[in-house]
C-alpha cells in the first residue's frame, strides 16, 4: 500500500454543518473506494495568494491515506473538480 497526503482548499462561505458534511462525503467516497483514511484534518483558514472563484481566504483540510491502488484517488479527483465547496485540489505520493 502507499501513501498518499490529499491538500484541498474549502470555499470559505460554508457553515460549519456544510464544511462537515463535505469532508464527510469526501472521506466516505475515500473509504468506499478501497482506501484506508490514516488522518483527516482541518489546517487552518488562509489568505490565498491569487484569487480562485472569487475567494481570497480558504480553508485548507488535509486527509493522509494508504491505498492499494489508484480507484479511491482517481474518484476523488474526479469528483473533488466538480464539487462547489472544493476550490483546489493536489494528490501527492508520500
Amino acid at each position: 500500500m502507499k501513501n498518499y497526503e490529499i491538500t484541498y482548499i474549502i470555499a470559505p462561505n460554508l457553515d460549519d454543518a456544510a464544511k462537515t458534511a463535505l469532508v464527510d462525503r469526501f472521506d466516505k467516497i475515500l473509504t468506499d473506494n478501497g482506501a484506508e483514511i490514516v488522518d483527516s484534518k482541518d489546517w487552518s483558514k488562509r489568505r490565498l495568494a491569487y484569487e480562485i472563484g472569487g475567494f481570497n481566504d480558504g480553508i485548507y483540510h488535509i486527509v493522509n491515506v494508504k491505498a492499494s491502488d489508484d480507484e479511491a484517488l482517481n474518484e476523488f479527483d474526479r469528483l473533488s473538480k466538480i464539487a462547489d465547496g472544493i476550490l483546489r485540489h493536489m494528490i501527492v505520493v508520500r
